[in-house]
Formats: C-alpha cells, structure tokens, sequence
C-alpha cells in the first residue's frame, strides 16, 4: 500500500512541474510584446548572418547549456541540410575559460572573448535567469563598446542586464528551471526562423 501511495504522490509532483512548465511558456504565448520581440530578435539574427556577421553567446550552468544548443542548431543544422552559420557559445574552450578565470576573473572571462571574437555588426546574445551574471553583464557591456547587436533572454525583471540590451526576451516568470526550459523553446524558435529566412527550402 505505501508503494502505491508514494506512486501517487510522485505522479503529482511530476503533473504539477509540466504544469508549471506549460504555464511559463503559455504567458509567452499571450504576450504579444515578448512574441513581437522575438519576432524581431529572430530577423536581426538573420540580418546579422546575411551581412556576414557572426552570432556569440553566453550564459552560466543551464543558460551556458542553452547558449551551446543555440550555437550548434545555427553552425549545424535545425531542421534540414544547409551551410553552417558562424555561431559560437563563449565557454566552449576549457582552457581558455580556466585560464582567464584563474589569472583574472571569471567575471572578464565573456567579455575579453567577445573582445577577441566580436566586430561591428555582430550579434551577442546574452542568457540568465536572473538577468545579474555579472560575467554577461560585461561581455554584454563589451558587445556595446564595439558596435554589436547585443540580445538577452532572462527571466522576469531582467535585472540588471537589461539597460545593457538593445532587445530583451524577458520571460515572465521566476523559477529557474522553468525558465531554462522556455529560454530552449526560445532558442529553437529563433533557430527555425532564422533557418527558414536565410535558407528556403525549394
């Protein structure tokens, strides 16, 4: 009898967090502000690619995952076979990210990347939840300096990285896991339609 009834239980807990989970992604649906602006976002991406340009990303734990899905959908591929885009997640090189961490902080390591890898015209597309990584924040802040387009997806408020975006995808919710689950929806609708305008299927 008990392990029927922890059976319940755990089919409840696992009911109530896929309800949470389509909650969050269906105040997106509704909101038409956050649809417009990933609507814009997605043909800015495309803009930047057509122009030759390339697209950055960066972001911490499950955004740092999220940012590295993103990037290879648009170096590979998303639905179908094409040619790679220039897309690259900042954290992919260990060593560099171990390095510059350890010798000068892990909140300059995005930002002297961006540094490196960024030019005018270019896209940097910053993810957190909370939208205050401070390591974002200054490669973001970095993006500015050198004239790219610079893109956050965060969570409600946006933080602090906010004033630091020329768009912001601000889903409307404060629970991480929840949010990383839709920042992946986002990505992969921003991959599709980027996909879909620069390469038209015959």
């Amino acid at each position: 009898m008990a392990k029927n009834n922890i059976t319940i239980m755990d089919n409840q807990y696992i009911k109530e967090r896929i309800r949470e989970s389509i909650y969050v992604k269906s105040s997106i649906l509704e909101d038409e502000v956050l649809v417009f602006t990933i609507d814009i976002v997605a043909k800015e991406m495309a803009a930047t690619f057509k122009n030759g340009g390339k697209v950055l990303l960066c972001g911490n734990g499950g955004s740092a995952a999220n940012a590295q899905h993103i990037a290879s959908c648009l170096s590979g591929y998303f639905y179908y076979d094409r040619p790679p885009l220039s897309a690259e997640a900042l954290h992919s090189n260990p060593s560099y990210m171990t390095l510059v961490s350890n010798d000068y902080s892990f909140d300059e390591a995005y930002a002297r990347m961006t540094l490196a890898s960024g030019n005018p015209g270019d896209m940097l597309i910053g993810i957190s939840t909370s939208g205050n990584s401070k390591n974002v924040i200054n490669a973001l802040a970095m993006a500015n300096r050198i004239g790219m387009k610079t893109i956050g997806i965060t969570g409600e408020s946006g933080g602090s990285m906010a004033e630091y975006c020329s768009q912001l995808i601000n889903v409307q919710s404060q629970n991480r896991p929840r949010l990383h689950e839709a920042h992946m929806m986002v990505g992969n609708i921003l991959c599709e339609i980027v996909e879909s305008i620069l390469y038209k299927r015959d």
